[in-house]
């Protein structure tokens, strides 16, 4: 098996979980919080199919990895409808906060599992055992970034529902005028600057430390729980 297609075994299922399980989560918490939209649509749902966006999902990470740019890429959005919720200001917020936090909580339960594996371990992992331990890392690393980068003050990611609500109404109301400029300005930030100044990447200094940093406490946390 080479190594391409081992590496898609690991990342592909770990990629869905982190994908989905956000998605969701900004459904489900809408639907808590008043705007049942995501769940009239059925999109609420744990099916892959439901939340992929054909560009966004596959033909965009896809065509970034093959020429070697930051990869990025997004699902399809779970609607939401502000107006329906019973607090739109701090129902934005939290419907925002539910998807980086579901990839938070995942990356502690991928701790967790990992710790469990490696505490009833005798000896170093081999076959699918080790490669188990390698996607259960993946795992954790691919959460955490999934979280961080979401929470970018960048419309349309989660990151700016945050700031918007936290604003003073005035400046939340000019902040969200902001929004339609969003993807452009997602795409001068991560490929043009990066490609005219080499050494700027937004992905490489701004979440890739962050992500790092969060990589060891969730591993202190496996550690912990092997009994080491």
């Amino acid at each position: 098996m080479s190594e391409t297609v081992l590496l898609a075994i690991i990342l592909i299922p770990c990629l869905i979980v982190a994908i989905v399980f956000h998605e969701v989560a900004h459904g489900w918490v809408a639907n808590a919080l008043g705007d049942p939209t995501a769940k009239e649509r059925k999109r609420l749902s744990l099916n892959p199919i439901r939340h992929v966006d054909p560009v966004g999902t596959v033909i965009l990470p896809g065509i970034l990895a093959l020429t070697g740019a930051p990869v990025f890429g997004w699902a399809k959005p779970v609607p939401v409808i502000k107006q329906r919720l019973n607090n739109p200001r701090f129902g934005m917020m939290a419907v925002a906060a539910a998807g980086p936090g579901t990839n938070f909580v995942l990356a502690f339960i991928g701790a967790i599992a990992l710790g469990l594996l490696a505490g009833s371990l005798s000896a170093p992992p081999t076959g699918w055992l080790e490669i188990l331990v390698s996607g259960l890392n993946y795992f954790i690393v691919i959460n955490i970034f999934l979280a961080l980068f979401n929470l970018l003050p960048i419309p349309p990611f989660d990151g700016s529902h945050i700031v918007e609500g936290l604003l003073p109404r005035e400046a939340a109301a000019a902040y969200e005028k902001l929004r339609p400029l969003g993807l452009p300005l997602l795409f001068l930030l991560l490929l043009v600057i990066p490609w005219l100044f080499p050494g700027l990447g937004i992905v490489e200094n701004v979440v890739l430390p962050p992500v790092e940093w969060a990589r060891e406490q969730f591993l202190k946390i496996a550690i912990l729980v092997a009994g080491g």
